[in-house]
């Protein structure tokens, strides 16, 4: 069964960084495209951030130059690095992927930007 478990948000002030951690479990996961999105109440989750298995990556235009996505396949773990945080990055970061033609998801991990 695949499980992906978020951790690291929390909350901080405008221009500040956070680490967001995701672990993969139940999948080969160097051999899967590991994605975060993120979610505000009453709207879409949009994708943020993407990371292919041979480590090539993408990035929504708003978190260009400030957000870096990158993976650990030993530790089955995929990282979103964030700085210059705004309030406008404020939602909840889910982790997923896809397997067996499924998307999975995680529970994700709350962000909240504010002075």
């Amino acid at each position: 069964q695949v499980h992906l478990v978020e951790s690291g948000g929390g909350l901080v002030q405008p221009g500040g960084s956070l680490r967001l951690s995701c672990r993969a479990s139940g999948i080969n996961f160097r051999l899967h495209p590991m994605f975060w999105y993120r979610q505000t109440p009453g709207k879409q989750r949009d994708l943020v951030a993407s990371i292919t298995s041979d480590h090539s990556r993408s990035y929504a235009d708003s978190v260009k130059d400030r957000f870096v996505i990158s993976r650990d396949n030993i530790r089955a773990t995929v990282f979103l690095q964030m700085d210059n945080l705004r309030p406008d990055d404020t939602a909840v970061y889910l982790c997923s992927t896809n397997y067996k033609g499924n998307q999975y998801w995680g529970r994700g991990t709350q962000v909240a930007v504010s002075s």
